[in-house]
């Protein structure tokens, strides 16, 4: 598996390349954007590292950019721990979010983590249809009466865990620990604000057949209604 480690600290970077490689991964490095960009391209990794605060390309500008042609997991590692930062990355497609100062042993868990996440969903049948409702894992797209949604990773991914387990109700931590793939250490409002996003897209569109409801103190689930 090969890891981009991206990161303008070169200690950083660095220590990280190291103890990934002693794990058995295979690393490469970027130490801005632009450079995080075009080795990429270039190279193709299975996984990226990502810092946010970086030269010429912050590490939202960069996650944004790859969102555009692929999927590839993305953990960004940075300083800024606010929480609408934290929210922001993972909105536009980061994958997990880690602040520093971290252990090199909890970057490794979270890429394990990510790793069995994706061996579980190639496991899987990657379509999904119900009624009017069609999802596509492997390309990532989703349609409704035919016409394609346009959600972010995480909304997709949500979708699919509860369109997948029809009138099941999943708490918040059961959202973050199924789609995080490990204990995350995140603020469960996290799954609320993706939520919200995700309705007011599939909102657009009459789906009389189904729903995802809210359970007051517990969670969420997708609804099969009796219209159909």
């Amino acid at each position: 598996m090969k890891i981009l480690i991206s990161d303008d600290n070169k200690k950083i970077n660095e220590n990280l390349a190291s103890y990934l490689e002693k794990a058995g991964f295979e690393t490469i490095s970027a130490y801005d954007g632009e450079e995080t960009l075009k080795v990429f391209e270039e190279e193709n990794p299975d996984l990226i590292l990502l810092d946010i605060m970086m030269p010429k390309k912050d590490g939202f500008e960069v996650c944004r950019e790859i969102r555009k042609t692929s999927m590839v997991p993305v953990i960004m590692v940075t300083a800024r721990g606010e929480d609408f930062e934290r929210i922001m990355g993972l909105e536009i497609g980061a994958d997990d979010y880690i602040v520093k100062p971290f252990s090199l042993e909890e970057i490794l868990a979270r890429i394990k983590a990510i790793i069995r996440r994706i061996s579980f969903e190639e496991d899987k049948s990657q379509i999904l249809e119900y009624d009017n409702l069609y999802m596509d894992l492997d390309s990532y797209i989703v349609k409704l009466n035919g016409e394609v949604i346009p959600l972010t990773k995480k909304e997709t991914e949500i979708l699919w865990t509860l369109a997948s387990n029809k009138n099941k109700v999943f708490s918040r931590n059961n959202l973050l620990d199924s789609l995080w793939g490990y204990d995350y250490y995140g603020d469960t409002r996290t799954i609320d604000s993706h939520i919200k996003r995700l309705r007011a897209k599939l909102n657009k569109y009459d789906h009389p057949s189904w729903d995802i409801e809210t359970i007051r103190g517990v969670g969420y689930k997708f609804e099969e209604k009796n219209e159909k």
